[in-house]
């Protein structure tokens, strides 16, 4: 059994707090994350509604943190210390 603070040092997952997080800080809207990161935005909006890791493909949240990684956001802490981001 994986641990989730385990899972998240090897895929470097972001928590759904994150994402909303980090296009709030941005100014940016779905579509335009959508745009950025080829991730549906119906996909994103049910990202965004939960709370903690999202149930979604690791692929899907990796594509979304290098998208807002792209444009200055940065991912501190894990899921389970002290989830934020800030610009670099």
């Amino acid at each position: 059994m994986i641990l989730y603070g385990s899972l998240y040092r090897l895929n470097r997952l972001i928590t759904s707090e994150q994402i909303r997080a980090a296009r709030a800080l941005l100014r940016m809207t779905v579509v335009q994350l959508a745009e950025l990161s080829s991730v549906g935005e119906a996909t994103i909006k049910r990202i965004e509604a939960g709370s903690g890791l999202p149930s979604a493909n690791i692929k899907t949240l990796n594509s979304l943190m290098k998208a807002l990684q792209s444009v200055g956001v940065e991912f501190v802490g894990d899921p389970e210390d002290r989830p934020g981001v800030r610009l670099k």
